[in-house]
């Protein structure tokens, strides 16, 4: 089975990142044109989007915004709009504000707004920017990163689990809304992931964590990025409003 994006472009928020250049990097092998977003990162935009213009011959550019600000999604969605790219029917809000885990009397309400801002707020200001478009083709595929955290709440994610339950609410309820219009909206919920991060920088072998996983290793960025394709793609067109974990089992959903 061979999943074919020829044709379609992508926007990958925070595409620069350990599995979101990854996530790039499997679109264009499947064939899409690719906007890779950054916030500040440009080295690492630049290079991704130079290595699958060489290998897969696609077209791709690099987008420099704020997510957490719906004006610079907006400059984003025009930037988009004037460049050689067309309008993206395919979405994946990947981007997250990174801090310090910590329990919950002891977070900073500023990571609590963070995690809100970068997580709910990321996903409603594309959704505004981006989603018209998609009506208007009667169009489209959404995939949202969650994490198996929102679904675990173990200690020291307080934050982090508030941000992305509230994001699994905004998107079971923006699935419902755009359904009619061909729109599918799903979301990937990695475990722990290993990146080429972690990979250049020593690979943690994490025997405690590997423990609570039914197939007992860690997953890795290409896991998550083959799921997120399948979303992406036409195998996946009847389902919409899932939460699909990608965790070795760590997490099954009830039903």
């Amino acid at each position: 089975m061979r999943i074919e994006l020829t044709g379609k472009t992508a926007l990958v928020t925070g595409g620069s990142g350990g599995l979101g250049r990854t996530i790039v990097k499997r679109l264009a092998s499947c064939g899409a044109d690719v906007a890779i977003h950054y916030h500040s990162d440009e080295k690492s935009a630049l290079s991704v989007r130079d290595e699958i213009r060489e290998k897969y011959g696609v077209k791709s550019e690099i987008f420099q915004a704020d997510i957490t600000d719906w004006e610079s999604v907006k400059k984003l969605r025009m930037e988009i709009e004037e460049s050689e790219l067309s309008m993206p029917e395919l979405l994946v809000p990947n981007a997250v504000i990174q801090y310090e885990f910590k329990p919950l009397l002891e977070t900073e309400d500023e990571h609590f707004y963070s995690q809100f801002e970068s997580c709910v707020m990321q996903t409603v200001h594309l959704s505004r920017e981006f989603i018209p478009y998609m009506k208007e083709k009667r169009y489209g595929r959404i995939v949202v990163i969650n994490t198996e955290c929102s679904y675990l709440c173990e200690p020291t994610f307080s934050a982090y689990v508030a941000g992305k339950r509230g994001l699994d609410g905004v998107v079971r309820v923006l699935a419902k809304e755009v359904g009619e219009y061909g729109i599918t909206v799903n979301q990937v919920a990695p475990g722990w992931t290993i990146t080429d991060k972690e990979r250049e920088t020593g690979v943690n072998p994490a025997p405690e964590y590997v423990q609570t996983v039914p197939l007992k290793r860690r997953g890795t960025d290409e896991d998550i990025a083959n799921m997120v394709v399948l979303f992406l793609s036409e195998y996946t067109s009847f389902t919409t409003g899932a939460y699909i974990p990608v965790t070795g089992g760590r997490v099954m959903p009830g039903i």
